[in-house]
């Protein structure tokens, strides 16, 4: 077993309200509260979106809070959404750190029986994270997505 060197208590707290962050991206895009979900990053945010995680450019970029309305909005066309966050590491400098988080994301469109889907994206997320009046933000977030699966869906 690998050994765990001590940390501080604030160094934990940390930790945990980052891991908080993580989670409650994740809870806001699937109950579609894209202004819960925006308030969870500074306000001079850059959002990064690469749909192929390979690739040198992303396919999309964001700069500033309020310009990532229109991204969390997107979800709105599936009928029902599931992120489940994974494994996640955290590095922390002060009031700045860095992470990478994992997340399968579960995506159901709309339509009859026969013609419904699912498409699940295996995502990383590159973060780094910035402590502004004692709160964890995300100061940036790549979206790096490494593969997708999509199938027929039944209830």
């Amino acid at each position: 077993m690998p050994s765990h060197t001590s940390i501080s208590p604030q160094a934990a707290a940390d930790r945990l309200a980052i891991r908080e962050l993580i989670d409650a991206y994740a809870h806001c895009a699937d109950r579609r509260d894209a202004k819960g979900q925006q308030a969870l990053f500074t306000e001079d945010t850059r959002f990064l979106v690469f749909m192929d995680a390979t690739a040198a450019e992303p396919t999309q970029e964001l700069h500033g809070r309020e310009a990532l309305a229109p991204v969390f909005d997107n979800l709105n066309t599936y009928k029902a959404t599931t992120h489940f966050n994974g494994q996640s590491t955290v590095s922390l400098d002060g009031d700045r750190a860095t992470g990478e988080s994992y997340c399968l994301a579960h995506h159901i469109s709309y339509g009859t029986d026969a013609e419904r889907t699912i498409m699940i994206a295996s995502i990383r997320y590159l973060d780094e994270f910035v402590k502004q009046d004692g709160e964890w933000l995300f100061a940036e977030r790549r979206l790096m997505v490494d593969w997708t699966e999509t199938r027929p869906c039944t209830p």
